[in-house]
């Protein structure tokens, strides 16, 4: 029963037969049972205390840094008739290289000599300017000699006038004398007279000085005929003065709005000519334009006008291209709530699809084939899906980017934030509480701000 010697029992006994021992060997079985489950609890109650890593999740997918560098679609600027394909789907195009060639359909532009035409204008339009210029060019040579003639005039003119003048002074002077000798023969005649009444003088020396009296008087007549004739010469020159002012005038004012008439003329055909070269540019552009060409270098992904012949409207898509140097990003949504919680250059874990890997979001060192960035902008306004947007870079201190990663790839993104004990992340979640933002001491707690702060590019 001890045990003690090297012979047991239990091979000439079958001990299952007593229920004595049977309740002995249940007893040890469930308290071996009851061992390993108090084990496993306190396991677990241990593990509620290791140190959990926050972090927030989302799924975006690789794009292109700048703008330039996204797939994009190339355009016909005008209408056209598809006419022949110089490229296939897949290959590698230079910029500047012809993609299609398109037809005219529009009647304004299906004269072929549309271009020498327009130009024949185009000249003719020129000489009608150079015509005008001379034109212009003669009416003022002719107002300039109307101008020196009418100076010419007007000095003529006003010599005589100042001639007139002078005889005038003259016969004036003239008259004065003549009109003195003439009181003076009637003085002496009438004296004459008294002495002939007494007897003193003879008939003869009377009939003298009446004849004296009459030549004098005589002279005086015609000397202030000669006055009068001289001041209304004067009269008339002075007419005539303004009647050359005015003369001269009108014709200088016909000849001023003749050279109106023709600048006018002049700036209608500079005007013409202008228009003509704008529409001769304008054919020339559109010309090129029959020839749609890549703006610049990058695989055609598709193609999205098919057959020969189909009318291509402008503004319609025709193929699409990718750059083939682009630099690699990351375009995530993360909810408004999540947002204060980002700064830009905050790292981020990032597993891509196509590239096997092991995360574990809470343990982010036990993690492996994922890959590190940084935040590089924060969307300043919320997107139609109620989302902010994210766009992430690559970390190339840390790890490069896979080489043949292409745009469009998906990606699991991890933002991590603060190591809590698990058994707060579980309470956390049960409770739908949301991520925590304390300081690094953990003894104040942040005020929840209801709008994300605007984050930018630094």
């Amino acid at each position: 029963m001890l045990n003690i010697s090297n012979q047991s029992i239990s091979d000439n006994i079958d001990l299952k037969k007593f229920k004595t021992f049977k309740l002995i060997r249940k007893s040890r079985v469930h308290n071996v049972t009851v061992v390993l489950v108090g084990i496993f609890l306190l396991g677990i109650l241990l593990a509620m205390f290791l140190p959990w890593t926050q972090n927030i999740n989302a799924k975006g997918y690789v794009t292109a840094r700048l703008p330039e560098q996204r797939p994009q679609a190339i355009q016909s600027v005008i209408t056209g008739r598809l006419e022949k394909w110089y490229v296939q789907e897949g290959q590698y195009i230079k910029k500047g290289d012809t993609i299609i060639f398109l037809s005219e359909v529009k009647s304004d532009y299906f004269d072929p000599q549309l271009i020498v035409r327009t130009t024949e204008q185009l000249e003719a339009k020129s000489q009608s300017v150079v015509s005008y210029e001379q034109k212009v060019i003669a009416l003022k040579d002719q107002y300039n000699a109307l101008a020196a003639a009418l100076s010419l005039k007007r000095a003529q003119t006003k010599n005589k006038i100042q001639q007139a003048y002078n005889k005038v002074s003259i016969d004036s002077i003239d008259l004065s004398a003549i009109q003195f000798n003439l009181d003076i023969a009637k003085n002496q005649f009438s004296r004459t007279q008294d002495l002939y009444d007494k007897g003193l003088k003879t008939l003869s020396a009377l009939q003298e000085k009446k004849l004296k009296l009459q030549a004098t008087n005589a002279k005086y007549s015609v000397q202030k005929n000669k006055f009068l004739n001289q001041k209304n010469n004067l009269s008339n020159l002075t007419i005539q003065l303004l009647l050359i002012e005015k003369e001269y005038t009108n014709k200088m004012a016909k000849s001023q709005s003749d050279i109106q008439t023709a600048l006018s003329a002049k700036f209608e055909s500079i005007s013409a000519t202008s228009k003509l070269k704008n529409k001769l540019s304008n054919y020339n552009e559109r010309q090129k334009l029959y020839y749609v060409t890549a703006p610049q270098s990058g695989y055609l992904n598709k193609t999205l006008k098919k057959g020969i012949g189909e009318t291509i409207k402008g503004g319609t898509d025709i193929v699409t291209i990718t750059p083939r140097n682009y630099d690699l990003a990351v375009e995530i949504y993360l909810r408004p709530r999540d947002l204060p919680l980002l700064n830009i250059n905050n790292k981020v874990q990032i597993r891509f699809d196509g590239w096997p890997a092991i995360v574990i979001s809470g343990w982010p060192e036990s993690s492996t084939g994922i890959f590190t960035g940084k935040i590089i902008a924060i969307e300043q306004f919320i997107s139609e899906n109620g989302y902010y947007r994210v766009l992430l870079s690559p970390d190339k201190t840390i790890k490069e980017w896979p080489k043949k990663l292409r745009m469009g790839t998906g990606a699991d993104v991890f933002i991590f934030l603060k190591n809590v004990p698990i058994w707060y992340e579980i309470w956390r979640k049960l409770n739908g509480f949301p991520l925590d933002y304390y300081d690094k001491d953990d003894k104040i707690k942040k005020e929840t701000k209801r709008k994300a702060p605007i984050k930018s590019i630094k």
